[in-house]
């Protein structure tokens, strides 16, 4: 007799449309302490692999899930993923992948350049598998938004960004110490950062290069706009050229802005002005102050927030003695300002404290309650929704992680127009600016298609 493999979901469908039914037993009795069942193990396949893409498929593997397979235009640059996982299958087209081990494949991990995002992203829904992408969740606000109507067409499917921050301790504390009235109605945030830590405020290359022949760059440019390779792009520097990043403001802020997005309910801003170096029409700026305003909402009032990046700081704060570093973050930081005191915070919402000392030791003393769930983390979070044992991840995409995103991209529409950029709050459409169609949603080149 011959012997034919089965999976597991065609075994289920097939006695479902018999007519039979069984009775599943426990794993611990079918497998003894510690085991775990197949369908507890998502098999997880890593669309880019190097950089945030290297630690991201660890963390899902410390969290549960397998790295089946390994998706890299680069194969030079993969290789530490390759050796570190080597029973995974290895590929250098997502498509490809996704139309030949599909079957195989229950969830997927995005860790491209963010011109990429969107693209991978739609592509892998629609062939509903689980998706962890990396931050910003796209390019433009037109992909954001579509990334956010193909995720509501698959209800169920587990959808995470990666802006980890979101999963932490401090994003919680400082939620619950502003709601206890730690530092009184908040007026203002500001944030900070070291970024950009590759070059902006340049013009593109002239000199003639040719590509690593272990890059496909082809596949590397994907849908943006064709252009000769040159290393000022890939791997490390692509962040600043709007064709494939969004400037410091789309690496760190979707890290940054998230406490306050999520804590005081921002939404839509109504207006946002964008201050900024010498401006180039191919990369974002070497550095920039953008402020947004948010109207009042619900029990709070107007809320205004600035945005720093190539190195400036917001003015250092009155308690504060000389002594006192400033700012006190290298990668950056974050400073709510109320009607009774300030706090400060990492990028990532880490290690909030009170400015005022006594304060600081008051609320440590006597903390307020734990109002919001605590999260197992990021990866944690999304291969639990994936097996079933845990709610849907807390930055969803059209959820928090799409809205969290639009947000922060409206800011590179003022910083590329050069204008004060006035919103309808309600909406987030454009009310005094006829924006070119190009930065409202990136240019597809022949071939790839949302």
């Amino acid at each position: 007799m011959s012997r034919k493999k089965v999976s597991r979901r065609r075994f289920v469908g097939d006695v479902a449309a018999a007519g039979l039914t069984f009775t599943i037993v426990p794993r611990h009795v079918l497998g003894g302490k510690g085991y775990t069942a197949p369908s507890d193990i998502p098999n997880v396949a890593a669309i880019g692999v190097g950089g945030k893409g290297r630690s991201d498929i660890d963390g899902i593997r410390d969290a549960g899930g397998v790295i089946s397979a390994i998706c890299d235009v680069d194969w030079d640059y993969a290789h530490d993923a390759f050796i570190h996982y080597p029973k995974a299958t290895r590929w250098r087209d997502y498509r490809e992948m996704l139309d030949k081990a599909g079957k195989s494949i229950d969830a997927v991990t995005i860790a491209t350049p963010d011109h990429s995002h969107a693209a991978a992203t739609i592509l892998a829904l629609r062939n509903k598998k689980a998706v962890y992408c990396q931050k910003p969740l796209a390019h433009s606000l037109g992909e954001v938004r579509a990334v956010m109507a193909e995720a509501k067409k698959v209800p169920g499917v587990a959808t995470q960004m990666g802006n980890q921050g979101h999963a932490g301790e401090g994003t919680r504390q400082i939620r619950e110490w502003v709601e206890a009235g730690a530092i009184g109605p908040v007026r203002e945030v500001h944030y900070w950062t070291n970024r950009p830590i590759w070059p902006q405020g340049i013009d593109r290359p002239v000199q003639a290069y040719n590509p690593p022949p272990s890059l496909d760059w082809n596949l590397w440019i994907g849908p943006a706009p064709d252009r000769p390779y040159a290393p000022a792009y890939a791997p490390f520097s692509w962040r600043g050229w709007w064709d494939f990043g969004c400037g410091a403001l789309g690496d760190m802020a979707c890290h940054g802005m998230d406490a306050a997005f999520w804590a005081l309910d921002l939404g839509y801003p109504r207006r946002i002005e964008a201050e900024a170096t010498t401006s180039h029409t191919e990369t974002a700026p070497k550095a920039s102050r953008i402020t947004y305003w948010f109207p009042a909402k619900g029990n709070r009032g107007e809320i205004k927030v600035v945005w720093r990046d190539g190195g400036i700081w917001p003015p250092k704060p009155d308690i504060l003695g000389p002594d006192d570093p400033w700012p006190p973050e290298d990668i950056g930081g974050q400073m709510w300002v109320g009607d009774s005191g300030a706090l400060l915070a990492g990028m990532y919402g880490e290690d909030p404290k009170l400015l005022d000392a006594a304060k600081d030791a008051a609320i440590r003393a006597n903390p307020p309650a734990k109002k919001y769930p605590r999260s197992p983390g990021v990866y944690a979070e999304w291969i639990q929704a994936i097996t079933g044992k845990g709610p849907a991840p807390m930055s969803s995409f059209d959820g928090h992680a799409g809205h969290l995103t639009e947000m922060v991209l409206l800011g590179n529409l003022a910083i590329r127009s050069g204008r004060v950029v006035e919103l309808d709050p309600a909406t987030g459409a454009v009310k005094n600016l006829n924006l070119p169609p190009e930065m409202i949603t990136s240019p597809y080149r022949a071939g790839w298609t949302l």
